[in-house]
């Protein structure tokens, strides 16, 4: 984890030009067989043709905001993935949350980068084991993180981002995938 990926002024910059020009949603997603509100606001980003299926769901990708095509190319350059869609979430306050899960739709391929670029208030986020819940890792993702997640992690580990009670500012998250089938 890089808790310094982006500079203050380069996070602040990109956080108010999401804000502005993401076309936010409430997603329906499918949970313990019904379809419910997703507890967030989210748009997925992408190339023509990187649907992406989860949760019960399809969606066809929003273009590509120009404020996030500089951050796509350094991540290619830094990671060596050709990213080519993204994950976009804005959490208001923290009531909105992320539960648990892994990322291992087969679209993202057998051992899936995902980039996950954090603006706004700083969260906790936690990982635990899939064979050992009771095995758990929290990190802070602060305004302008970058948390690489390759490998094995979505096989072995499943992540959340818990709501809270405490006051914190409101966050957006970036995802970045590739979506490979």
């Amino acid at each position: 984890m890089d808790p310094a990926w982006l500079s203050v002024s380069a996070a602040d910059a990109l956080l108010a030009a999401l804000e502005a020009r993401v076309p936010w949603e409430v997603h329906r997603i499918r949970l313990f067989g019904r379809l419910v509100d997703s507890p967030r606001l989210s748009c997925w980003i992408g190339d023509p043709g990187a649907a992406y299926t989860y949760s019960g769901a399809r969606f066809q990708p929003h273009p590509w905001p120009a404020a996030l095509l500089p951050v796509r190319e350094r991540l290619r350059d830094e990671t060596g993935v050709d990213f080519n869609s993204v994950l976009a979430n804005r959490y208001r306050d923290g009531r909105d949350y992320m539960g648990w899960h892994s990322d291992n739709e087969r679209a993202l391929g057998p051992q899936p980068a995902i980039a996950s670029l954090s603006l706004g208030g700083s969260r906790r986020f936690v990982f635990r084991n899939r064979q050992d819940a009771s095995r758990r890792h929290a990190l802070a993702l602060p305004h302008g993180s970058l948390l690489l997640m390759a490998g094995d992690t979505q096989s072995l580990y499943q992540h959340s981002l818990p709501a809270t009670a405490r006051p914190v500012a409101a966050r957006i998250n970036l995802t970045f995938r590739r979506i490979v089938a």
